[in-house]
């Protein structure tokens, strides 16, 4: 037990010492890596005051990160250049000329291309196909005939549904007569209570007749008076009761939906168009295709159109009318013409996690006889916003401060700060619109990666590399 808490107690004080071996080594690299870091004090370049001191044992792993870290810190600062001697330290900056020219805000995305309409044909009949009449790839009429189902059970349907129509019809026609021939002896039924009741009312009131006598005469007027109120009137007629109407209309309806079915048998097209899948065989049953995939699609290939999703982010630029242009692999680097056509008035999910939005649009392909295909994937460029004769520089040549926008320019060896307002910006460019008026002219030198340690008034030299 004792040897156990020796061995513990040994290993914590290694681990104790190995990590204050680690701190003094971490505190000596930060040290070494500011001295390096430290211009020379005597301006003399590429000399270094020698210092007396103990000599480390370093491991290969730790120098090579202290001149990996010095790499990239002289790397951070690669547009700055020392020149040696007594000479005043003065900055290198890369620069490009300032010129006007035209710049297009893009906007490039991707979708499939479609024709302008699309159906699935489909069939609820649980009946064979016992005929197919087109192939992928006919064009076809509206109406015209695609398949043909086995329409025997559906026949025998029909008549069993004819039948009992004809019987609801019957019926009501029997009823109709019977609720006519009632109400007329029920009319004269009660006319004859009546005349009765009257008489003995006279004969009563006489005292020739009991009191017994009149109210057997006056109960058998009113029992005469409730059956003829027992009978349905319609503009003064007597009609059948009202359930034997109903049955006609549900057998009528049945009828019809039977009948409606049998033509179904007989699978057409709904629109002109192109047949582009076929998805039954002779033999299959109509209502139970592989997938749930539809009998047969069909599309109005005349005129394309791509269904993009444009981000939420990009669609206040885009509106019904504007023009794209559409390309394609299959167009060996040709381009057609495009027109948005549609922007949904809702956006979706964009998937894959993301909490962006995106908005289905429409962009109709307006030249035909293209080699443009339905089903492969095409990319539309829209133009979002665009500038002739505007000042172009590039996108990293523009400084964000907290006053606003600025470039730098170099004027007579010195540093320049000019405030701008950016306009259109493609991937690479930006239009800058200089806040006063006057401040920009052709082939003036702007630092194309400023920084804000380039200060007004600074001495620098050009390299030239972007002029």
């Amino acid at each position: 037990m004792e040897e156990n808490t020796r061995a513990q107690d040994s290993r914590e004080r290694e681990d104790m010492e190995e990590e204050a071996r680690l701190k003094q080594e971490e505190e000596q690299f930060e040290a070494e890596l500011e001295e390096l870091m430290r211009p020379d004090p005597s301006g003399k370049k590429g000399k270094k005051k020698k210092k007396k001191e103990k000599k480390q044992r370093t491991s290969w792993s730790r120098k090579k990160k202290l001149i990996t870290a010095a790499v990239l810190a002289i790397a951070a600062a690669g547009c700055f250049k020392v020149f040696g001697g007594n000479k005043e330290n003065v900055v290198m900056v890369s620069t490009t000329a300032l010129v006007r020219g035209n710049i297009q805000e893009e906007l490039t995305i991707s979708g499939p291309v479609s024709g302008t309409d699309s159906v699935d044909v489909v069939s609820n009949l649980h009946a064979e196909v016992t005929d197919i009449k087109v192939k992928e790839g006919d064009r076809v009429k509206a109406g015209q005939l695609l398949a043909v189902i086995d329409d025997s059970d559906m026949r025998k349907e029909v008549e069993m549904a004819q039948n009992s129509y004809d019987l609801a019809v019957s019926t009501y026609n029997e009823q109709q007569i019977l609720a006519e021939n009632g109400y007329a002896r029920a009319i004269q039924e009660e006319q004859a209570a009546r005349k009765e009741f009257e008489r003995t009312n006279v004969l009563y009131q006489s005292g020739s007749v009991s009191q017994l006598e009149w109210e057997t005469a006056r109960d058998k007027h009113q029992e005469a008076r409730r059956q003829v109120r027992t009978f349905t009137l319609k503009d003064g007629k007597a009609v059948a009761n009202e359930s034997y109407a109903i049955q006609i209309k549900n057998a009528e309806f049945e009828l019809e939906k039977k009948k409606e079915q049998l033509e179904d048998t007989q699978v057409t097209s709904p629109i002109d168009g192109t047949v582009v899948r076929v998805n039954t065989k002779v033999g299959r049953f109509a209502d139970t295709i592989e997938d749930d995939k539809p009998m047969f699609i069909i599309e109005n290939l005349d005129v394309l159109e791509m269904k993009v999703s444009v981000s939420e982010y990009s669609i206040g630029k885009i509106q019904v009318g504007q023009e794209a242009v559409i390309s394609a692999d299959i167009l060996n680097g040709e381009t057609v013409a495009g027109q948005v056509t549609a922007i949904s008035p809702t956006g979706e999910e964009k998937g894959g996690g993301s909490t962006e939005r995106v908005i289905p649009t429409t962009i109709q392909i307006m030249e035909d006889n293209t080699r443009l295909i339905a089903g492969i994937t095409a990319r539309a460029r829209i133009i979002l916003n665009e500038a002739e004769d505007a000042w172009i520089v590039p996108i990293s040549a523009v400084l964000e401060t907290e006053e606003g926008w600025a470039v730098l320019t170099v004027d007579q060896g010195l540093i320049r700060w000019i405030p701008v307002e950016k306009g259109v910006e493609s991937d690479i460019q930006v239009q800058v619109i200089p806040v006063e008026e006057d401040a920009f002219r052709e082939e003036m030198s702007i630092v194309t990666a400023p920084h804000p340690g380039l200060a007004e008034g600074m001495k620098v030299v050009e390299n030239g590399a972007g002029r």
